[in-house]
C-alpha cells in the first residue's frame, strides 16, 4: 500500500540531516495503514516533526502579546471547525484552512491570534495554531493561554479538526493524525487518555459533532495503547468537573438532577447564580468541599446521580433524556423512562464498553455527561472491546483527491463560504 508524501518539518531536517529527512518525507506518513496502525509512527511520542509550525505555514504574527500558564494543562478538548467537508486533501489546502481560521479569529472575532493550539486538515496535516503552542508542547511544562473553549483556555489543549461532523465521520487521515497528536500531547503533559474530551462537554455547542464524538471511546483506547498506559492508572469513572464557566447539555442535566434534591431550577443549561447556589448547598449538605465556582467533583456527582430504569419518572429521567437527545439519540424529553429511552441508554452503554442493561447507573451517568469510564479501555487488558465495534476508514479507501482547476493558493483571502463566523469560532479569548 502506498501513501502520499506527508509534511516533514525543517526541524526534522535539522535533527536528522537533509538526506534522512528526504527519506522520511516519502515514508514517515503518520497516517493509517490497512492494519489501522499509523504508518511509521515514531517510537518517541515527544517527536513533533510531523507538526507544521506557524513560521513554516506562514501564519501572520499575533496582534498582541500572548500569555502562558505553567503546570496547568489537564486535558485535551477536541473540536470540529464547522467548515465544509472538502475533498481537497493537499498540504496547500491545509495551509489555506489554517489561514482562514486565523482570519476569522483575528479579523472577525478581534482576537490576538488563532484561538486553538493546533489544527488537523482532512488530509491529515497537523498545523500549529496559536503562536508558541508547539514550543510549549515540546517543553511540556506550560501552555499558551488560548481561545477555543470557555473555561478551558488556561487548562487544556484545543485541537480544531477541519470539517463538520454532526452526521458523518472525519476522514481516516484526519482521525489517525488526531490519534497521533493526542498521544504526543498526553505524553508531553503527563496525563492519560481518559482526559480527552469534546467541546460540547464544556460549552453550549454542537461541536465536535455527534458522529465524530461517537468515535471518542475508540480514540481514547488507541491513544492509551500508544502511551502504554497501565489499566490500573485509569479511574473507574472520570467525571466532568463542571463549574460556572460551563454551559450546555451537561449543565442542563446537572440542573435536572439538582431538582431531584428539592431545588427548583430552570433547566436552561446556563450555570448562573441560582444553579451555583444549589450546587454549593448540595455540596455542603453532603459534606463535600464547596468551591466558589461550584466545581462538581466526582464524589459529588456520585451522590447526586440516582439509578433509574424502565418506568421511572421525574427530573432525573428528564436529565438523561435531555443529554441523550443532545447527542442525537432518538429520545424525547417526556420525563418518563420509556422504551425509546431504554434503547438509547443501551446504545450509549455499548458505545462505552459498559454492560448493556438499559438502566442508568453511575457509570452510565458518567459516560452520558461527558465523563470517561474504565470499561472504555478493556482493550488494554486484552479483552474484546471497542476496536471490533468501530473501524475508521483506511487511507486507501478514501475518495480521490479533487483539486480545483486553478489550484489552491495558500495566501488567498477567505472564500465566501467562510465569511460568516461559524458558531464554533465564537469563544471568549483567554477565559
Amino acid at each position: 500500500m502506498s501513501f502520499e508524501p506527508v509534511y516533514i518539518s525543517r526541524r526534522s531536517a535539522l535533527r536528522a540531516g537533509a538526506g534522512a529527512a528526504a527519506v522520511a518525507g516519502l515514508g514517515a506518513g503518520h497516517l493509517a495503514g490497512a492494519s489501522g496502525v499509523a504508518a511509521a509512527a515514531p517510537a518517541d511520542l515527544s517527536d513533533t516533526a510531523y507538526i507544521m509550525s506557524c513560521d513554516e505555514w506562514g501564519a501572520r504574527p499575533p496582534a498582541g502579546e500572548l500569555s502562558t500558564r505553567t503546570a496547568s494543562t489537564r486535558r485535551i478538548v477536541v473540536h470540529h471547525m464547522a467548515f465544509p467537508n472538502t475533498m481537497d486533501f493537499s498540504m496547500e489546502a491545509a495551509i489555506a484552512c489554517a489561514e482562514r481560521v486565523q482570519y476569522i479569529h483575528m479579523d472577525k472575532n478581534g482576537w490576538s491570534d488563532t484561538g486553538n493550539h493546533f489544527s488537523i486538515s482532512r488530509g491529515g496535516y497537523v498545523l500549529e495554531g496559536r503562536h508558541g503552542s508547539l514550543d510549549a508542547l515540546e517543553d511540556g511544562g506550560y501552555q499558551v493561554v488560548s481561545a477555543h473553549a470557555v473555561g478551558q483556555n488556561t487548562q487544556s489543549i484545543g485541537i480544531e479538526n477541519e470539517g463538520t461532523y454532526i452526521d458523518e465521520l472525519p476522514t481516516g487521515k484526519l482521525w489517525w493524525s488526531l490519534v497521533q497528536l493526542s498521544s504526543t500531547i498526553c505524553a508531553q503533559y503527563g496525563f492519560g487518555a481518559q482526559n480527552i474530551t469534546g467541546h460540547w462537554d464544556w460549552n453550549n455547542t454542537q461541536c465536535p459533532g455527534a458522529k465524530f464524538y461517537s468515535t471518542f471511546p475508540l480514540l481514547r483506547l488507541h491513544v492509551a495503547k500508544r502511551l502504554g498506559q497501565d489499566p490500573s492508572s485509569i479511574p473507574a469513572r472520570t467525571w466532568p468537573d463542571t463549574f460556572t464557566s460551563c454551559a450546555g447539555a451537561t449543565v442542563r442535566t446537572l440542573q435536572h438532577l439538582l431538582n431531584t434534591q428539592g431545588f427548583n431550577l430552570v433547566a436552561d443549561g446556563a450555570f448562573g447564580a441560582a444553579t451555583l447556589a444549589a450546587v454549593r448547598a448540595f455540596q455542603t449538605a453532603h459534606g463535600f468541599p464547596s468551591a466558589p465556582d461550584g466545581t462538581m467533583s466526582g464524589p459529588a456527582w456520585e451522590a447526586l446521580a440516582p439509578e433509574i430504569g424502565m418506568g421511572a419518572t421525574g427530573a432525573a429521567v428528564l436529565g438523561v433524556q435531555s443529554i441523550l437527545a443532545t447527542k442525537l439519540y432518538a429520545v424525547k424529553t417526556t420525563g418518563t423512562f420509556d422504551r425509546a429511552t431504554w434503547v438509547a441508554v443501551a446504545k450509549l452503554q455499548a458505545l462505552h464498553g459498559l454492560r448493556v442493561t438499559g438502566r442508568v447507573d453511575l457509570s452510565t451517568w458518567c459516560a452520558a455527561l461527558g465523563g470517561v469510564v474504565e470499561e472504555n479501555f478493556r482493550g488494554l487488558k486484552g479483552q474484546a472491546g471497542l476496536e471490533s465495534e468501530l473501524v475508521m476508514p483506511e487511507a486507501a479507501s478514501l475518495p480521490p483527491v479533487i483539486l480545483p482547476a486553478d489550484g489552491v493558493v495558500a495566501g488567498d483571502a477567505p472564500a465566501t463560504q467562510f465569511e460568516e463566523v461559524p458558531v464554533d469560532q465564537e469563544v471568549q479569548e483567554g477565559v
